[in-house]
């Protein structure tokens, strides 16, 4: 059974907190994991030379790209060629088209009449226990074969074989890696606004097969994937003491990261998921810290006496961007990973918090807070460039896809008296500003992406 909430810590704590969070929602192919691909050469055709295909997303951006995708067959074929469906439409970048499934090469006049610019054929065969699914990729104005691939694995796998074709076509059609095949942990949110259970949870990155990873009974905030292991960290107010937990997904376990005097939170794992780096309370403010996870071995990098927290790593693990309020208000800040000087990169109205750093090394995307209303955007890592993708009520927790296209982060509407018309869910944008949409994940929170499922 799961017990209440009990979120219930000193004043002076939770203010700490509030003033460094800064936000509403604080407030109130090969073998890999049983999975076998095996190449399918195309016969009576050419093969396409790597790169034949690619179109640029610009271009993708004002013409999705038509693709023919005709019905695997029926049952659990059919469900797969949904999911691939959904994960190109999904994107923006593709535009799906129903078709019927040729029989052996298929007819690129037909299609070309169509106006498509790719077409995939296949067949899924139900070998009891395990799938074997084979799929071919096919450029239908030169009538190439540009991929094909049979998947082997467990019946159970078959939304993971789905999203794996989503990201080969993904890939093959635009030239940069997929990100279909990944997962999204957040917070599972039920209850009334003031006193709600929060759980930690997990799902697919298109909303399917979520599930909890905590039963409710504490405060649970802030996930964050290791990008190396199965493993994630977050903010646990387990004993009523916030502090940072890291969670085998494995094994289920849990271990506390580090026994700090302070509150611990806002943890963020190094690229090569080798350490953790966060914040930790001290008097008004509170430092960054780095800890190895090998040792337990602590390094403190700030000792400004403000608010240093939000620490991200860019994707070389040589800087990183952080939120403090060391100017009088709370900004964005890039240092050496090895502590030192700071510099400050956000100069635009308003206060800046939450920056995450994208894993193509070219944005990061912050929360921004001005005339009492929140805006999710982006700006260089110098500080130029900024632009601003959505607003709202509040708009925070951006996370980017392991491909640094898409952003997943949660959307807050206002409530009314006792919390009438409250909202909180999490949607997707890409960088470009357009094409959000909310994923089917109810009440939730704080998402994080997942790297590419190995």
């Amino acid at each position: 059974m799961t017990s209440s909430v009990k979120p219930l810590i000193p004043d002076d704590d939770a203010a700490r907190l509030a003033a460094a969070f800064g936000r509403r929602g604080f407030m109130a192919a090969g073998v890999a994991g049983g999975l076998v691909a095996t190449p399918l050469f195309a016969s009576g055709t050419a093969r396409a030379q790597a790169g034949d295909a690619e179109i640029t997303v610009d271009q993708a951006r004002t013409a999705p790209i038509p693709i023919v995708l005709p019905s695997l067959g029926s049952g659990v074929a059919q469900q797969i060629t949904d999911v691939i469906s959904a994960d190109l439409g999904n994107s923006g970048l593709f535009r799906p088209i129903s078709a019927t499934m040729p029989q052996g090469t298929p007819d690129f006049s037909t299609y070309k009449s169509l106006g498509a610019r790719a077409a995939m054929t296949g067949k899924v065969v139900d070998q009891g226990s395990s799938l074997r699914v084979e799929f071919r990729l096919w450029d239908v104005l030169t009538g190439n074969q540009l991929q094909g691939t049979a998947y082997t694995a467990g019946s159970q796998d078959w939304r993971r074989i789905a999203h794996i074709i989503a990201d080969v076509i993904y890939s093959r059609m635009l030239g940069e890696q997929g990100y279909f095949n990944s997962r999204i942990a957040y917070i599972a949110r039920s209850g009334p606004r003031q006193h709600q259970t929060t759980r930690l949870a997990i799902m697919d990155q298109d909303g399917a097969d979520s599930r909890y990873l905590t039963n409710g009974q504490w405060l649970t905030l802030m996930p964050r994937f290791n990008p190396a292991n199965n493993e994630l960290a977050f903010l646990s107010y387990a004993n009523y003491r916030p502090r940072v937990y890291l969670f085998n997904l494995g094994t289920g376990q849990q271990r506390l990261l580090g026994d700090f005097s302070g509150i611990s939170f806002a943890p963020r794992f190094s690229p090569d998921g080798q350490s953790v780096i966060l914040s930790v309370t001290r008097g008004a403010g509170s430092d960054l810290y780095v800890v190895d996870l090998a040792s337990m071995a602590r390094r403190q990098l700030t000792a400004s006496g403000a608010i240093d927290t939000s620490p991200s790593f860019s994707p070389d693990g040589t800087q990183i961007v952080f939120n403090s309020d060391r100017g009088g208000s709370p900004q964005l800040y890039i240092m050496s990973a090895s502590g030192g000087d700071a510099k400050r990169i956000s100069y635009g109205h308003g206060h800046y918090g939450a920056p995450v750093w994208s894993p193509r090394g070219d944005l990061i995307a912050f929360s921004r807070i001005a005339d009492g209303s929140f805006s999710l955007g982006v700006m260089a890592p110098d500080g130029t460039g900024e632009r601003i993708l959505t607003e709202g009520f509040t708009v925070e927790s951006a996370s980017f896809c392991p491909n640094g296209r898409v952003l997943a982060f949660c959307r807050q509407s206002s409530g009314g008296a006792n919390g009438a018309g409250f909202a909180t869910g999490i949607s997707t944008i890409d960088i470009t500003g357009f094409h959000e949409r909310a994923l089917p994940a109810g009440s939730a929170s704080d998402p994080a992406w997942s790297p590419l499922n190995k």
